[in-house]
């Protein structure tokens, strides 16, 4: 079937639904590039972490969009069987283990340390999820703070410079509200304003990426 199914009451599930359906065509350029700006540097950063170089995690990156590219217009979604974001890590997971394996060939080999036994690939349709490992505990910290990140790029536009620059220092670097105005030259109450407001957007932002693949 290629309608995405539900299963049961879900107050996100519209958010999410919309994601998805919108990476099942391929002619939704701009649906793509909002997915790829979301994930590719989430990717990257396993894969180096996986003990792979630049150049090697880079093409990891392409690989794994080239996989999801072919999977996504069969798409179904079941709550049942685990989130997209589950999903997601067994299929980076998978993509870096095909890399490893492509590389036995060469006597130079170096053994990845999180893909000991990992699966061959990852079908959408089964939603194969992996036994806890090594790997899960980076995933989640890399899915935190990506999601995070990725929460600020979007309030660019949204927001001026000065006051996301305000909330990060007030937030993230966890100066007090007087530090963060003597720093940048701005009264008392322009620091509240500002973390006030981009603090609403902000949290908006991380409820609707969660929303989209949790």
């Amino acid at each position: 079937m290629d309608d995405l199914s539900e299963s049961g009451p879900d107050s996100m599930l519209p958010t999410r639904r919309s994601l998805l359906s919108r990476l099942r065509d391929w002619e939704d350029h701009a649906g793509w590039r909002e997915f790829f700006d979301t994930y590719w540097r989430l990717i990257y950063n396993i894969a180096r972490k996986a003990g792979l170089a630049d150049a090697e995690s880079q093409e990891v990156v392409q690989n794994t969009f080239i996989y999801l590219a072919r999977r996504m217009p069969n798409f179904r979604y079941d709550r049942k069987r685990g989130s997209f974001k589950s999903w997601l890590r067994v299929v980076t997971r998978s993509r870096i283990h095909v890399y490893w394996r492509a590389q036995k060939t060469n006597e130079k080999f170096i053994r990845e340390p999180f893909c000991s036994g990992a699966i061959e690939d990852a079908d959408p349709e089964t939603w194969a999820d992996p036994a806890a490992d090594a790997l899960d505990e980076v995933w989640q910290r890399e899915w935190e703070e990506n999601l995070v990140n990725t929460a600020f790029r979007r309030l660019r536009s949204k927001v001026s410079s000065q006051q996301l620059l305000i909330f990060r220092l007030a937030t993230l670097n966890d100066l007090a509200l007087g530090q963060v105005a003597k720093k940048l030259g701005v009264s008392l109450t322009q620091v509240y304003l500002a973390r006030h407001r981009v603090g609403k957007l902000f949290k908006a932002e991380v409820q609707k990426l969660r929303a989209e693949t949790e």
